[in-house]
């Protein structure tokens, strides 16, 4: 591969430990279809409403206060430390997004930006806006709340993107001087600590391998290294298990508290992993990784079942209506399970990422781009009104529905980087051959140390159709591997090459291989069968005992009281697992989705009328009307205002219940 050519968020091409290598930035491209639609929507729109957010919440007056220059609008002295890291989310965002599809006025906006940033930075490299305008007396004074190493960690990434997808240096500069600063003051024989929110680290990695400067390497080693000392006083009712600082990264097998900060540092761990090679970091990550698949993973992948400390709770602690899922975890989960994946090249970490991509993720962007969930639960109750925001919107809730921006505004621009940056999880390569981890309409241009260049495209309805249909363009004499992942949800498959059947008896990791001397004009079409499914949880989640949920190839499914019969009550239903599910294309709802239609029943109150607790011999059996229910993807819930919702529903078998 030639490493000349520009990388994507995460470049791994030099890397020690790498079973799978990242592709250069544009050797992917999405084309029309289901995340095609959405990245547009995240150009056309989303990148615009965040802009203006940013402006009128103060964010860039922030930077021209500290640049000497008067605010144009009002900044609010008490806003967040991590305020800064908006603007650099949204800037890397906007950077990814430009590197496939120019636009000369968000250009005109990063270039705003940039001089602002460039001219608000202190001469010693310090950039922290908040606490240079209102707080200068606790510059480094709080590494437990500070979060300045968290916003020089979000600048780093900002500045790199800028630089691989723009070829404009200019933040880089800043970031550089940010980092050397903090590389000043902290390390062996300076200062020790390292800050409560975990981020710089991935960061300070990603920044070795742009510019080959060991320094930050060992300073990222320095900070992981510092976990474990207690030094960290925690939240709340937390200790330091809040920041991860409870115990060293290399012995801590279980996720606790803060969500955010837990994915965080598992990414920037996993990253100085891949540089170093160091087994028992690896093997901590993993065990770290089974606990939460295990045993602290609600079904759409997110993770947090606590609002208080936005934290992991105890093992199969999983409410689905009080749970927190928080926006920012889920992708900092799927940053984590990418470079697990590069790693070791397990299906297991693709699977994941699908599933976080579809339901954890996708469900905090509204279909119309300007509207965001802060936390996703697995269900809401009536006329109920949970934390969906980092600060309660006020007004009619039932119409509001996700707020356009929020006063921790964390989540819109994360989910703003992701949408434009995600064509670079989709597909790796190795020496021999190509991988493809993600469904969509593709095209992907490469070139292979043993084959030379390849061209090829997927044509695909995903996640409606498991179709896909893959066409070779370019391909050199020398045979070479495409690796197709199947995806675990996947209870069947069948593979044809230029039409015929292939034969295969395994997956090798989650993956069908196919080697052979391409040419072009080769195709290969893989039909993956996709029914729903029931789904139960493990019997120790006491939330959802006799609960299934409904999934439909990578779809986590759920049910909004809108789209029952009338005067229909979910609290009421049961569905009947023993009946089949009919599932619909619905053209003219949400988008265009597949609807399920499974059958179940409406349970009668007697004689629960005024009463709370009864004698069980009073209750059964229970009286039930059959009902055609309907559910929805998740991801297209709180679309239509704010009602019930929920996607655990109590089963049934057989005649009674």
């Amino acid at each position: 591969m030639n490493n000349s050519q520009p990388a994507g968020p995460v470049d791994n091409r030099q890397s020690r430990v790498s079973r799978l290598q990242t592709l250069p930035l544009r050797a992917v491209q999405l084309r029309a279809g289901f995340w095609k639609s959405r990245q547009e929507l995240n150009h056309r729109v989303s990148l615009y409403h965040g802009y203006q957010q940013l402006l009128q919440n103060g964010s860039f007056d922030s930077f021209r206060l500290c640049a000497g220059m008067p605010a144009e609008r009002p900044v609010d002295p008490g806003a967040h430390e991590g305020h800064d890291t908006d603007v650099y989310k949204w800037l890397e965002a906007v950077a990814w997004e430009l590197a496939s599809e120019p636009d000369e006025t968000l250009r005109g906006f990063i270039d705003q930006t940039l001089s602002l940033i460039e001219a608000a930075q202190d001469a010693d490299g310090y950039l922290v806006t908040p606490i240079m305008l209102y707080h200068p007396e606790k510059k480094w004074a709080d590494l437990n709340f500070g979060h300045e190493m968290y916003c020089a960690g979000h600048l780093i990434q900002a500045a790199i993107a800028v630089k691989r997808a723009l070829g404009d240096d200019r933040l880089m500069g800043v970031a550089c001087r940010f980092a050397n600063h903090i590389d000043s003051i902290f390390g062996p024989g300076k200062r020790s600590g390292t800050c409560g929110h975990p981020e710089i680290e991935t960061a300070l990695v990603e920044l070795f391998r742009e510019t080959g400067e060991e320094r930050y390497l060992k300073l990222a080693q320095f900070l992981i290294e510092q976990r474990g000392q207690r030094r960290l006083s925690g939240f709340t009712s937390y200790g330091a298990e809040y920041h991860q600082d409870h115990t060293p990264v290399r012995e801590a097998f279980e996720a606790v508290g803060h969500a955010v900060r837990q994915m965080y540092l598992a990414t920037g761990v996993a990253d100085f992993v891949m540089e170093m090679g160091e087994a028992s970091l690896l093997e901590a990550l993993l065990h770290l990784w089974t606990d939460i698949y295990s045993t602290k993973m609600f079904l759409t992948g997110g993770v947090g079942a606590r609002f208080d400390g936005e934290a992991f709770g105890d093992p199969y602690e999983l409410p689905a209506d009080q749970c927190y899922c928080e926006t920012c975890a889920a992708i900092g989960f799927l940053m984590w399970n990418w470079r697990m994946l590069l790693m070791t090249g397990e299906g297991r970490f693709a699977d994941l990422i699908e599933r976080l991509m579809y339901n954890a993720i996708l469900s905090s962007p509204s279909l119309d781009g300007l509207h965001y969930f802060y936390s996703n639960p697995l269900m809401l109750r009536p006329t109920r009104f949970p934390r969906l925001s980092a600060n309660r919107p006020t007004g009619n809730l039932s119409l509001q529905g996700r707020p356009e921006w929020h006063g921790v505004a964390c989540c819109p621009p994360n989910v703003m980087r992701f949408l434009s940056s995600m064509a670079h999880y989709f597909i790796t390569h190795t020496s021999a051959g190509v991988q493809i981890h993600q469904f969509s309409n593709i095209f992907v241009n490469a070139e292979l140390e043993q084959a030379g260049k390849v061209a090829f495209e997927v044509n695909s309805e995903y996640p409606w159709k498991g179709d896909l249909a893959i066409a070779i363009q370019e391909s050199g004499h020398a045979p070479w591997q495409l690796s197709i992942r199947i995806p675990g949800w996947c209870q069947s498959f069948t593979v044809k090459v230029n039409g015929k059947t292939v034969f295969v008896k395994a997956k090798a990791h989650g993956y069908l291989h196919l080697t052979r001397p391409w040419k072009a004009g080769d195709n290969i079409h893989l039909r993956l069968e996709m029914e729903p499914q029931f789904i139960v949880s493990h019997p120790r989640v006491d939330a959802t005992r006799g609960c299934v949920a409904l999934q439909r190839g990578p779809l986590v499914y759920c049910f909004e009281s809108l789209d029952q019969p009338p005067g229909i009550e979910l609290l009421d239903i049961q569905v009947d697992s023993a009946r089949p599910v009919q599932a619909e294309w619905a053209d003219d709802l949400l988008g265009g989705v597949m609807v399920l239609h499974p059958q179940g029943y409406v349970l009668s109150q007697e004689p629960w009328e005024g009463a709370l607790y009864l004698p069980l011999d009073r209750t059964s059996p229970a009286e039930r009307t059959p009902i055609s229910l309907r559910a929805i993807p998740y991801y297209a819930w709180g679309n239509r205002g704010l009602w019930s919702m929920r996607v655990w529903v109590p089963f049934s078998t057989d005649a009674r219940g």
